[in-house]
């Protein structure tokens, strides 16, 4: 998400960066850019206008001309702007009410309404350990609510049993009775939607409203309709009290025009936003992480939080036990790249760090990728246990065994072999410094504020013990 935007405001800092000082025209100069990439993107011209006006105003002040290093104060400037845009702080869901707390979902036919459902009940029984009962309430597009019920079944969600025939109202009464009786926490109701905004709709979800009392409506939207997005959600705002939004198909949004005027236009907060199709593809939204994003700052806490939910710890114990001997197999090496597939694939990563768009640029140059990574798991994979624990004992006859195995050059298992000696390498210079603490120090350990974890010296936030990014080689392509 945002990478056309990210690059453009990337080459539009380039120009300030190392700047030892700047003048009035120059700084204008630059956010007549920032105002142009902006619109490029599809931000709502409303939302343009006020925030070149509040970051231009404040960026040709005495902070910027007189700063030592102004490049790096205009960026910050605009930062902030991007985050007061945003929305500021983080909006949580609002469950604090007799249970069960209602949440509605509305939107538009199409906008992914049913799978966020879905996705919201996983993440709230999993993170807040809430009992949910999901209930379909659309009885217009055939098999949507046997569609709540397989996802239910797949997240372990508990849905309420269908009966034919009955309308909306009366299976939002049905469910809300049944949520109180059954002591749920969270009642969902799956409302209806349409292909546009008409008198039907609103009507019905203002019926269902009325009947359950809703704690939170949410307007579930398409991020990749653009202006349409921001469109809806107006027409919704005026007809039904919404409390937040979810922005679904943000992975495909490469502008990012919805999310950036979405709190502009509706004064609602952005609460969730889908990040691909997977179940598990839904997180909440963090204004200054994204504003993070868009400026290639990167997004280390989210980085670190999904390292701390996807990674087992006992195996990352026990990789650390073995570190700290010095010893690092095959075995092992495997091992990191599955930790990396569990958060996302390297892609992800590249996306979370610092400069990801020079981080994204060198993999693609060095046309390392997911797939990549997937050939030399299979490259591990087609060795027998013994070799895997001693690669030493691959001679000439093996690799060719290996490669064949495979689907790879001879070659290219050199690379692994050369990778993994490497990493062995480094693995016992780290244990004569000192071990894994050192190693932690390398990554500037010391804690950041704010980081789960984060704070002892020598220690790295947040991730466990055992979690070393491994070195990838380039050119590793199957074998014709």
């Amino acid at each position: 998400m945002f990478e056309s935007l990210s690059e453009r405001l990337a080459g539009v800092f380039d120009k300030l960066r190392g700047r030892g000082s700047l003048n009035e025209l120059e700084v204008r100069a630059a956010m007549r850019e920032v105002r142009i990439a902006l619109l490029e993107a599809d931000v709502a011209l409303p939302v343009v206008k006020d925030f070149s006006g509040r970051a231009t105003e404040r960026a040709v002040g005495a902070e910027v001309l007189k700063s030592v290093t102004p490049g790096q104060q205009v960026v910050k400037i605009v930062n902030d702007c991007l985050v007061e845009t945003l929305g500021g702080d983080s909006a949580d869901l609002e469950l604090g009410v007799t249970p069960p707390a209602v949440v509605m979902m509305v939107g538009l036919q199409g906008s992914g309404k049913t799978t966020t459902t879905a996705k919201l009940a996983r993440l709230l029984k999993e993170k807040r350990r809430s009992k949910v009962l999901m209930a379909s309430l659309d009885v217009n597009r055939p098999a949507a609510q046997e569609q709540l019920r397989v996802l239910g079944e797949q997240v372990g969600v508990a849905t309420l049993p269908i009966i034919a025939g009955q309308q909306p109202v009366d299976i939002a009464k049905r469910a809300l009775q049944a949520a109180k009786l059954q002591g749920f926490d969270v009642l969902m109701l799956d409302t209806a939607g349409r292909l546009h905004v008409d008198q039907a709709l609103m009507a019905e979800m203002k019926a269902v409203s009325a009947a359950s009392a809703p704690a939170e409506t949410l307007l579930v939207v398409d991020a990749l309709t653009g202006q349409d997005a921001v469109n809806v959600a107006e027409n919704f705002g005026r007809e039904v009290p919404l409390t937040g939004v979810v922005l679904t198909r943000m992975d495909g949004d490469a502008r990012g025009g919805a999310a950036l005027s979405m709190r502009f236009i509706t004064g609602k907060p952005i609460k969730f936003v889908g990040t691909g199709e997977k179940i598990d593809a839904l997180e909440a939204f963090h204004p200054e992480r994204a504003a993070g994003r868009i400026l290639g700052m990167g997004d280390v806490v989210s980085l670190v939080e999904r390292a701390a939910e996807t990674i087992d710890m006992a195996e990352a114990e026990a990789m650390a036990a073995k570190l700290a001997k010095g010893k690092f197999d095959m075995n092992d090496l495997r091992a990191q790249f599955q930790q990396m597939k569990k958060m996302g694939g390297l892609g992800a990563l590249a996306k979370m760090l610092p400069g990801m768009g020079k981080a994204q640029e060198a993999m693609d140059k060095g046309r390392i990728n997911d797939k990549s990574i997937a050939r030399m798991e299979a490259v591990i994979l087609s060795m027998t246990p013994k070799e895997r624990a001693k690669p030493e004992v691959l001679n000439a006859r093996r690799k060719i065994r290996i490669a064949n195995g495979a689907g790879v050059t001879v070659q290219e298992v050199n690379k692994l072999l050369k990778m993994h000696a490497d990493m062995e390498t480094a693995m016992k210079r780290l244990k004569k410094m000192g071990g894994l603490g050192a190693l932690a120090g390398m990554f500037g350990g010391g804690g950041m504020p704010g980081m789960p974890g984060g704070g002892a010296p020598g220690e790295m936030p947040g991730l466990p013990p055992g979690f070393t990014p491994p070195r990838l080689p380039g050119g590793f392509k199957f074998k014709r």
